[in-house]
């Protein structure tokens, strides 16, 4: 008697095909549907992918942007701006209060020492300097004192005192250079 196998679930060597296997259909690049998802995930892959080496190209290229014309061009330029700024705080803080152009001479300054701030606090090599520090103590002294009690509020002395010494040591540090 011949015994048969039973049926199998696996495919006999001869046949690699299973009966329900149907070939697949080609898959059209601009067909957009549920059986390409495929083409459409490979597709979003290769997209995020040029973003994020577009993202990183665009971070390295403004890291290597060249300085703004608004920072010191040179040494040279700081230690004279920075006379111009002192010369102006010593001529104003010192005015007489019933002058009348007090509250003109008090605008310039404010306008002249913004202008000296914004354009030295961004520079990493002054910001260690005695001549910086103390040219920026004493200017936040002055305008602060300008902004709290208006443009013809006369210093305090003491006030007056400390600016006055923080602008002569401001003017030592520059001329050695510091």
């Amino acid at each position: 008697m011949a015994t048969s196998s039973p049926p199998s679930l696996l495919t006999s060597p001869a046949s690699t095909k299973p009966k329900h296997y149907l070939p697949p259909r080609p898959i059209l690049p601009s067909r957009q549907s549920a059986n390409n998802s495929r083409v459409v995930a490979t597709n979003a892959t290769s997209r995020r992918e040029l973003v994020t080496t577009m993202l990183t190209a665009g971070l390295i290229a403004s890291q290597l942007q060249p300085v703004s014309p608004a920072l010191a061009e040179s040494d040279e330029e700081y230690v004279k701006e920075t006379s111009e700024v002192i010369s102006k705080v010593r001529n104003t803080i010192t005015m007489d209060k019933k002058d009348p152009n007090v509250a003109d001479a008090v605008a310039e300054l404010r306008e002249m020492s913004n202008s000296w701030v914004a354009k030295y606090r961004r520079e990493k090599s002054l910001l260690g300097r005695p001549s910086f520090r103390d040219m920026y103590s004493a200017l936040n002294a002055v305008s602060g004192h300008y902004i709290s009690f208006g443009p013809t509020a006369p210093i305090p002395a003491k006030r007056k005192q400390r600016i006055l010494e923080e602008m002569d040591t401001a003017e030592k540090a520059l001329l050695r250079g510091r």
